[in-house]
């Protein structure tokens, strides 16, 4: 495998392209605006010209792991690759619709994964004539410095498909752990609560946003509180996987803080708006 397209330019997919392009591969970056992909590739510079001072690779390194990324705004550029990676927003429907056209336009060996940090990879994976090529790769964010993959198994999902994307996720310097479908799978059924009983907390007037994150990074070791981290995940995204927990497992003990819904029916969703439990002014 060299050839890999990643759809959606955000945070999490332009992350992902460019670990996938420093290890080599040759990336399309797809998303429906041409804004949104220079957008994208501008991070990604940024990113690499980060590390490249702290002494992680050189500057000519970094301008290679650049020249192998390429945009595109039409799902024809996954007709050559072997391995899609969906990194769309966290909405069902959004990412069934993806799937659906990543199915008809991709060579039928290509593994079709998703980067959901939620939503069912078997319900996903429906959507196409080949669940068996259907796998989540769930990346943490910041993409290109933390380690953990979650390789999600979806009921059809193959062994051969499994193998092979563990394979890959070792190829890119980091480490995959194998989990079954389930919602939230781990990371976001463990954690989401955590950060949903800390809005509570803030909520009911227990603690500000700062000591609740202090009492957490000095007490539990957390090299970051469950607010500050809310707010680089993102509100928006906290309350979509709280609603899959809700829907998916229990409604009572996974209901959302009403503060993280009033927040993000604000606008208030964090780095990405400058505000959420803090002000950003980067």
């Amino acid at each position: 495998m060299s050839k890999m397209a990643v759809v959606g330019a955000g945070t999490m997919g332009n992350g992902i392209a460019h670990v996938f392009a420093q290890h080599g591969w040759t990336v399309t970056l797809v998303d429906v605006a041409d804004d949104v992909l220079a957008r994208g590739l501008k991070i990604i510079e940024a990113n690499i010209a980060r590390l490249v001072k702290k002494g992680a690779g050189s500057k000519e390194q970094g301008a290679e792991t650049l020249s192998r990324i390429q945009t595109s705004t039409s799902f024809d550029a996954v007709k050559n690759v072997d391995l899609v990676v969906e990194a769309a927003t966290e909405n069902p429907h959004t990412k069934f619709d993806i799937f659906e056209s990543l199915d008809r336009l991709a060579p039928k060996g290509t593994i079709l994964a998703s980067n959901t940090s939620s939503i069912s990879i078997t319900e996903i994976a429906k959507q196409t004539r080949r669940p068996d090529r259907v796998i989540g790769m769930h990346f943490m964010n910041p993409v290109p410095i933390m380690k953990l993959v979650e390789v999600i198994r979806g009921q059809e999902t193959s062994n051969d498909t499994v193998k092979r994307t563990v394979e890959i996720v070792q190829a890119l310097g980091k480490t995959p752990v194998e989990v079954n479908d389930a919602p939230g799978f781990v990371s976001n059924r463990v954690l989401m609560p955590m950060i949903n009983e800390a809005i509570f907390c803030v909520d009911e007037g227990v603690a500000t946003p700062e000591a609740v994150d202090q009492v957490m990074k000095l007490g539990m070791n957390h090299p970051l509180g469950p607010l500050a981290l809310a707010d680089l995940i993102g509100l928006d995204v906290c309350l979509a996987i709280m609603k899959v927990l809700q829907d998916g497992l229990d409604e009572q003990k996974y209901r959302p803080a009403p503060l993280l819904e009033k927040m993000v029916a604000k606008g208030q969703l964090g780095r990405k708006s400058g505000q959420g439990f803090y002000v950003y002014r980067d």
